[in-house]
């Protein structure tokens, strides 16, 4: 496939204006190839995940978190972990393009959207407050206990941490994958029985317990649900793509 297709079929869908103002998405490395036929999906661009990636003889690597988040030079410049990836990639005539977060709130193809959906959420639409965080309903209440053990199942998390402080009972749920944290006020004020994100500070865990909410705290890792949602996409846009996924996040043991 031509690779301008492909990257303007991908825009279409996910505007990089759509980003966040603080977010780097689009072409991560270059050049630009002609053509495109083999595609690898991971969360990062590292050093295992591009070992997976030339082994699979792929000619791209798309991420969904930014390969460069910030300055490409003062990374390379700062950074020898990174500018070995970067001329690694290079070396082997590899693309790489990331989808941040004009990914994470595109709605209905977006990764909340996919997040809710593997919860079986119903009536799922995006936040008034924070359009980026996804809601819907339960078809059926559960105890709040009962629903973190759910959740944390659902999405194939290793563990996770609940803040049972308001309701006991949830129907309502509001969702961002990895670290949104800190948009919880959000879900409170629009009414949810409960929010789950990441990457929970201990000072928004102490204001999620004074405002007597439910909040659950699922690993970074349950945005793997990037690499089958963008595997989708690609096959959509072209049947003929070759997608090698690469799983290659080490969640913690909990002690």
């Amino acid at each position: 496939m031509k690779t301008a297709e492909l990257v303007r079929r991908l825009y279409s869908l996910f505007p990089k204006e759509t980003a966040e103002s603080y977010d780097h998405v689009g072409m991560m490395i270059g050049p630009r190839k002609e053509n495109v036929d083999r595609i690898a999906l991971a969360l990062d661009l590292d050093r295992e995940s591009l070992r997976a990636a030339i082994s699979g003889g792929a000619d791209m690597v798309i991420t969904h978190h930014p390969v460069f988040f910030g300055s490409r030079r003062e990374i390379l410049l700062n950074n020898p972990e990174r500018l070995e990836v970067y001329e690694t990639a290079r070396h082997n005539g590899i693309m790489a393009y990331s989808f941040h977060t004009n990914f994470d709130g595109k709605f209905p193809e977006g990764m909340n959207e996919a997040l809710a959906r593997k919860l079986g959420l119903l009536d799922i639409h995006p936040l008034v407050g924070e359009p980026m965080m996804i809601g819907g309903r339960l078809a059926e209440k559960m105890a709040v206990g009962e629903f973190a053990s759910f959740a944390k199942k659902a999405l194939g998390a290793a563990y996770g941490l609940l803040l049972p402080y308001g309701g006991k009972e949830v129907e309502t749920v509001a969702i961002i994958g990895g670290g949104g944290a800190s948009y919880w006020r959000s879900a409170y004020l629009e009414g949810y029985d409960i929010y789950i994100s990441g990457d929970v500070s201990h000072h928004v865990r102490r204001d999620i317990a004074l405002q007597g909410f439910n909040y659950l705290d699922l690993p970074h890792e349950i945005e793997n649900i990037f690499v089958e949602r963008m595997t989708e996409i690609l096959l959509n846009i072209n049947q003929g793509l070759t997608i090698i996924p690469i799983l290659h996040e080490l969640q913690p043991l909990v002690v």
